[in-house]
């Protein structure tokens, strides 16, 4: 891949993460933040396999879809 395409795609990333903070319904938080972290998880593949970014992103994204299937069922 273009390392102009992925630096985009981490730019993207960091929107979304940022995006997650300002607000204030935590389903919309959730999702937002979940989005960010996939493209966390394709710019670090994208750029090397970059495990330090891959696998917390990886695990945030888990965690969220986690409670999201949780606060469904209540």
């Amino acid at each position: 891949m273009n390392p102009e395409t992925a630096a985009y795609i981490g730019y993207s990333a960091s929107f979304f993460i940022v995006l997650s903070f300002i607000l204030k319904d935590i389903r919309k938080i959730r999702i937002v933040n979940m989005i960010g972290c996939i493209c966390f998880v394709v710019y670090g593949i994208f750029s090397g396999m970059l495990w330090p970014v891959i696998f917390p992103n990886a695990l945030i994204c888990f965690i969220q879809i986690y409670h999201l299937l949780a606060d469904k069922k209540k």
